[in-house]
């Protein structure tokens, strides 16, 4: 399996000029979008938490404002990459499977930043100016979502060589992007005029729900069979695992986020939604905890036989990051305080574990040993 974009830090640099650091955009995949959307969930879970703190509602707008910030410089960085280094991202897109599906990743970053900007950022710029920044941000990331769930499994069964005892969990990431798009795209409605408008976006986003969720559904038996017959060939792609959390956690939002749409947009059909935002969310929740301890003894096990630090780490925060949601719709929904209190513990998990990843980031930069030639 290539692992081009799965290298550790000090595999990014290039040894040709030891003495001497550059930026070598070469080196900047699709991956990179993690970052973006790492950090925007953990301003979206502010928002979402069944909780009023006021100091919450600040640190959600700083991560936002920082989510923000990051979405156009990893942007035109990519456009410099994809003019500059054609044969590179020729490679991560058509040559090398491990790279493609990693494509999966630029349009959920869009969606989630287009999300935060509407529900988080609001205040800070106006509902009008945010509304427009999400309808743009949500209408191009769905299209990309759509092409990308689409085109990578046609490539996989077309072109690319692979043997399904090879599976991994990244496998998940071009097709779960419509889930997303599912989950996000209910806010919008409010902000829509009545009638066909908002009609349209409800019933698009049931079937971007339906199209994420069943294509989950026929590839994880195969990565979970994949996992038990082959195991992880390497510890950098253990973190990987949790990577099963984000459909489970993103589908269970989609309900409820669905079920509050449905109110305002088909009003005879919003009962039987919320039913199903309560039903089906908590039986995927509870999926999503038989999970978790799994994912999480593995890693202690690769963190103790010594784990590098990666780009697979951020594969910890948006998974983390969809149970937050989710469990938080089920709380606004039910009134349940053992979902509230899910919900916030496993919020206090994803700042702690965004803060490690982001500063060893960070830290891989300023010492050159990321994206450095």
């Amino acid at each position: 399996m290539a692992t081009s974009l799965l290298s550790a830090p000090r595999a990014l640099a290039d040894p040709a000029s030891p003495g001497r650091r550059r930026l070598d955009l070469g080196r900047l995949g699709p991956n990179w979008y993690a970052t973006v959307m790492g950090t925007a969930i953990v301003a979206n879970g502010a928002a979402a938490l069944p909780v009023a703190v006021p100091a919450l509602t600040a640190f959600g707008r700083a991560v936002w404002l920082l989510s923000l910030g990051l979405l156009p410089i990893l942007v035109a960085a990519r456009l410099v990459h994809l003019a500059r280094h054609r044969t590179a991202a020729r490679t991560q897109l058509l040559d090398q499977p491990s790279s493609a599906v990693f494509y999966g990743c630029p349009p959920m970053a869009l969606l989630a930043v287009g999300y935060g900007t509407l529900v988080v950022g609001a205040p800070v710029i106006g509902t009008g100016p945010a509304v427009a920044v999400d309808l743009v941000l949500w209408t191009v990331g769905t299209l990309y979502a759509v092409a990308v769930a689409v085109g990578i499994p046609l490539l996989m069964i077309t072109r690319h060589r692979l043997s399904v005892l090879r599976a991994d969990p990244t496998w998940l990431l071009p097709v779960v992007a419509p889930l997303v798009a599912a989950s996000l795209g209910p806010a919008l409605v409010p902000h829509l005029p009545e009638g066909a408008p908002r009609t349209a976006m409800l019933y698009g986003c049931y079937a971007l729900f339906g199209a994420g969720l069943l294509a989950v559904f026929a590839l994880l038996p195969v990565v979970m069979a994949a996992l038990v017959h082959n195991k992880l060939p390497v510890l950098l792609l253990t973190p990987t695992l949790f990577l099963v959390l984000g459909p489970l956690g993103q589908s269970a939002t989609a309900v409820n986020q669905l079920a509050d749409a449905a109110r305002l947009a088909a009003p005879g059909l919003a009962p039987s939604a919320l039913h199903l935002a309560v039903l089906f969310g908590s039986m995927v929740l509870g999926f999503a905890l038989l999970w978790l301890p799994v994912a999480v003894a593995a890693n202690l096990r690769a963190w103790r036989a010594g784990m590098p630090f990666g780009m697979t780490w951020w594969a910890f925060t948006f998974p983390l990051g969809t149970l937050v949601t989710g469990a938080s719709g089920l709380a606004r929904h039910t009134g349940f305080g053992g979902f509230t209190a899910l919900a916030g513990g496993l919020y206090v998990v994803l700042v702690a574990v965004w803060a490690v990843i982001g500063v060893r980031t960070v830290t891989g930069l300023a010492a050159g040993r990321l994206l450095s030639g």
